[in-house]
């Protein structure tokens, strides 16, 4: 069986940061080959990077997450290309817009998020994007900023059908969550049947959403196997086709060594 990826995750996070070994451990015996880190903060970036480092399976991006107002260390362009030189940080993010959590004038927060577009242009390493409340605005700014130069993946996917084609078109993958394991996710998993096979990445977002059957429990990479199986089933295709593929696709897209 190929091995599957994890390709967002928060192993810093103090959930799984306090048990380390015991949730790597269970992604090996579940079949999970690697696993992404996604960076929130500048602040917190180098103590995720000391875990990444520890573990040949384990890979980094660097960014600000959108949701983040109030920084001690604000991104730029030039800071963000030097920390994406380290040869385990195989993307930029997660960066985007998120009008879910915060109101009012978010001008700063596109202005973030074309921060890190440019970064990854810089650098020629792709962008992983959170969205939530904010599709319009987000397909917006990467059709502004070029992004369509380095791609990228629209992470743990909540959108319509016609918001996955229109980052299709842009050149970037789709990656679903735990989410489209829950039996209130119909519309998301239409788009799950939808996504060509080599666009589709599989992710936990853990510590956060945890997929059926372990839903309301803290999350953790050796789960994404859960997100794949149900993608198999909706899609009628068998489970090695899907780890094959996505494994594949991570690979592609993040340009990360195997070994």
């Amino acid at each position: 069986m190929t091995p599957f990826v994890d390709s967002h995750c928060h192993l810093d996070f103090p959930e799984l940061k306090a048990q380390l070994p015991g949730v790597l451990a269970e992604m090996e015996k579940q079949g999970v080959g690697w696993a992404l880190c996604a960076g929130v903060t500048l602040e917190r970036f180098p103590a995720m990077l000391d875990i990444v480092r520890e573990d040949w399976r384990l890979f980094a991006a660097v960014g600000v997450h959108p949701d983040t107002e109030a920084l001690a260390q604000e991104p730029d362009i030039e800071t963000l290309v030097t920390l994406a030189q380290d040869p385990k940080v195989v993307a930029i993010g997660e960066t985007g817009l998120d009008y879910f959590r915060l109101k009012g004038d978010l001008e700063w927060q596109r202005e973030r998020f074309r921060t890190h577009i440019r970064a990854a242009r810089a650098c020629g390493k792709p962008l992983i994007i959170h969205t939530r409340a904010a599709a319009v605005d987000t397909l917006r700014i990467l059709e502004e900023e070029g992004a369509n130069e380095v791609g990228g993946v629209f992470h743990c996917f909540t959108e319509t059908h016609e918001v996955a084609q229109r980052a299709l078109e842009l050149g970037f993958y789709i990656s679903f969550s735990g989410i489209v394991t829950f039996k209130n996710a119909a519309a998301l998993k239409e788009v799950a049947k939808a996504v060509p096979l080599d666009r589709l990445l599989i992710e936990t977002d853990a510590p956060y959403l945890a997929p059926v059957p372990h839903r309301g429990k803290t999350n953790q990479p050796a789960w994404v196997r859960h997100v794949a199986e149900e993608i198999a089933r909706l899609r009628e295709q068998p489970l090695e086709e899907i780890a094959q593929a996505t494994t594949n696709n991570f690979f592609n897209l993040f340009k990360a060594s195997k070994q």
